[in-house]
C-alpha cells in the first residue's frame, strides 16, 4: 500500500492543481459585461445567436524521447502552405525518455519549452512570410469583389499571428493549444487535468493530459493519451483499463461565474488523440494477406480500439 501512496504523493506534486502554460492571462470576465440586476428585471434582452464555422487542426506525435533539433522545420506537418486553420491542437508522447529519473523526478519543462517555440516559429513564419508577399499589393482593387476592403482591413487580415492559448507537460506528455490571435478574446474558461495510470497505476509514464476551453459559447475537450503498450496476453485490457481511469478521472473546475462542463463527455466537442497503442487482434501473416488484399473491413473489425468502442 506505502508505495502506491508515495506515489500519489510525487504525481500530485509534479503535476500541481491546475497549472498551465499560455502567452497571455485567461479571459474569465464574461465579454458581455456586468448587467444591471435591478434594470434586467424591467428589460427582456434578445440574443441573437450566429453559427460560425472554425477549422481545428489536431496532430499527435510519439518522438521516442528524442530531443528536437534548434533548426527543426515542421511547417509540411502543420501544413502552412495552405490556408491557416483557427486553431492547432498538437500532442506529443515521450518527449522526454522514460527512465526513472525523469518519472520520479521534478518536472523539466526545457524540452516542451523548445517544442512551443519550434511551433510558435513555424506558424507565426508562415503569416509574416504571406505578409511581406502581399503588403505592396493591400491597395489593388478586384472589380468582382462584392466587399472592396480597406488597405487596413486586408492588413489585419495577413498580420494575424498565433499565440499559445494553453500548453501542459506530464512527464513524456505534452499537449500545446495555439489560436489565431483576434480569436483570443472569445476563448474562456482553459483549464487543464492530469490522470497518471502508468507505474503502480497512478505515475505519469502512461495516462492522458486533457485541456478544456470554450470558444463563444461552445466548449471543447482534447485529450492527449499515452495509453499500456504491448501485444501480449492481457496489454489490451491493460489499455482498456487506462482508457476507462482516463474518462473517470478526469476532472475540470466548474469556473467562478458559470456551471462549467467537469467530465470529459460534458463537452459539445471532444478529441481523442495520441499513441493509444491498439493493435489489430489478427496473426501478423494474415494482416499482411488483408492488406495485400485490401480487406480494410476485416482489418477494422478486428481493430481493438474499434471493439473497445463497440462493447463500452
Amino acid at each position: 500500500m506505502w508505495p502506491t501512496l508515495v506515489a500519489n504523493k510525487i504525481l500530485k506534486k509534479r503535476l500541481g492543481s491546475s497549472n498551465f502554460i499560455a502567452d497571455y492571462p485567461t479571459y474569465e470576465e464574461p465579454l458581455l459585461g456586468t448587467i444591471d440586476i435591478d434594470q434586467s428585471s424591467k428589460t427582456i434582452l434578445h440574443v441573437q445567436k450566429n453559427t460560425q464555422k472554425y477549422k481545428v487542426f489536431v496532430s499527435t506525435w510519439n518522438v521516442g524521447g528524442i530531443a528536437p533539433d534548434e533548426d527543426l522545420n515542421i511547417e509540411d506537418l502543420l501544413e502552412t502552405c495552405n490556408n491557416s486553420c483557427d486553431i492547432y491542437v498538437l500532442g506529443f508522447q515521450e518527449i522526454v525518455p522514460l527512465k526513472a529519473s525523469n518519472v520520479l523526478g521534478s518536472e523539466n519543462n526545457e524540452i516542451s519549452t523548445k517544442w512551443n517555440s519550434i511551433i510558435r516559429d513555424s506558424l507565426n513564419k508562415r503569416t509574416s512570410l504571406q505578409f511581406d508577399d502581399n503588403k505592396h499589393e493591400l491597395k489593388n482593387i478586384s472589380p468582382n469583389y462584392d466587399k472592396i476592403e480597406s488597405p487596413d482591413e486586408q492588413y489585419s487580415k495577413v498580420s494575424q499571428h498565433f499565440e499559445c492559448i494553453i500548453s501542459k507537460q506530464m512527464v513524456g506528455i505534452f499537449i500545446s493549444v495555439w489560436t489565431r490571435s483576434d480569436l483570443r478574446p472569445f476563448i474562456q474558461h482553459p483549464s487543464v487535468s492530469c490522470v497518471g495510470c502508468g507505474i503502480m497505476g497512478c505515475l505519469g509514464n502512461k495516462g492522458s493530459v486533457s485541456v478544456r476551453f470554450l470558444l463563444h459559447e461552445t466548449s471543447f475537450c482534447f485529450v492527449c493519451s499515452h495509453l499500456a503498450s504491448g501485444g501480449r496476453e492481457g496489454d489490451q485490457k491493460n489499455r482498456n483499463s487506462n482508457v476507462a481511469e482516463i474518462f473517470s478521472r478526469t476532472s475540470f473546475p466548474r469556473g467562478p461565474l458559470f456551471d462549467l462542463p467537469r467530465k470529459i463527455l460534458d463537452h459539445d466537442h471532444v478529441i481523442l488523440l495520441g499513441d493509444l497503442n491498439y493493435r489489430i487482434s489478427l496473426p501478423e501473416e494474415t494482416i499482411r494477406l488483408l492488406v495485400e488484399n485490401g480487406d480494410w473491413d476485416s482489418l477494422f473489425e478486428n481493430d481493438q480500439m474499434n471493439l473497445y468502442v463497440k462493447n463500452n
